[in-house]
């Protein structure tokens, strides 16, 4: 039977994933825990990586590597740049790109190193059973680029430049990397995230006041996925 990662960055995020599941079977392994349960007759793995790219990179290597997952889903928060989005609202990555990676000086544009792509695409076959599941419940559910950096974003400018130079919908610190991982190893991936804040000037407030929310909407969608993979 085929096991599915399911990974989120922080406690929160896979709190409503863990309170879902049965047969759970802690395991302690490079200073994180990892959660092997049954959810719907599906062998799954969960995990938060804590967050930024480095600890997300570790982490989706371990789940595949260490326990054969082969397929990864990833559920969190995000902020939000396009105007069409507002908090509580889903977005799946059909792109994942690192808006802080910069070597521009040697002539290459941002995002950019040798060898690699600005923009990773996801899944497509799971990105049409997310669209199912939006259909099934009702809601809407955007598909854009998702830019990925090592730092939390507050500022409207910095906001405004990275949805100009990466045509980004939203923001968040950990898909991109995954992204990397997965790809290279060829295991199918998925990002899903739900609007937290609009990474403004009100960005740590609202933060802190919706990510409970956020994650649960995030989490219930990807546990609807599992039962159709």
């Amino acid at each position: 039977m085929s096991k599915i990662a399911i990974m989120g960055a922080m406690r929160e995020e896979i709190a409503p994933l863990l309170a879902c599941v049965e047969n759970i079977n802690e395991i302690e392994y490079a200073n994180n825990v990892y959660y092997e349960a049954i959810y719907r007759g599906k062998d799954i793995v969960i995990a938060y990586s804590k967050i930024g790219k480095v600890f997300s990179t570790l982490t989706a290597t371990i789940l595949i590597e260490k326990f054969g997952c082969q397929t990864l889903l990833f559920s969190g928060v995000a902020g939000g740049i396009s105007g069409e989005l507002k908090i509580g609202d889903l977005i799946i990555a059909d792109g994942l790109c690192q808006h802080d990676l910069d070597i521009t000086a040697f002539g290459h544009p941002y995002g950019y190193v040798p060898e690699g792509e600005v923009c990773i695409p996801t899944d497509v076959g799971l990105r049409m059973i997310a669209q199912e599941v939006a259909k099934a419940k009702g809601i809407t559910l955007k598909e854009g680029v998702i830019a990925t950096g090592d730092q939390f974003v507050s500022c409207s400018e910095k906001k405004a430049w990275i949805e100009q130079t990466f045509k980004a919908d939203a923001l968040e610190m950990e898909g991109a990397s995954v992204a990397t991982v997965c790809s290279a190893l060829n295991v199918p991936f998925f990002i899903l995230r739900a609007i937290s804040d609009t990474a403004d000037g009100n960005a740590d407030m609202d933060f802190d006041k919706f990510l409970e929310s956020s994650a649960k909407i995030s989490a219930g969608f990807i546990l609807d996925m599992v039962e159709m993979i």
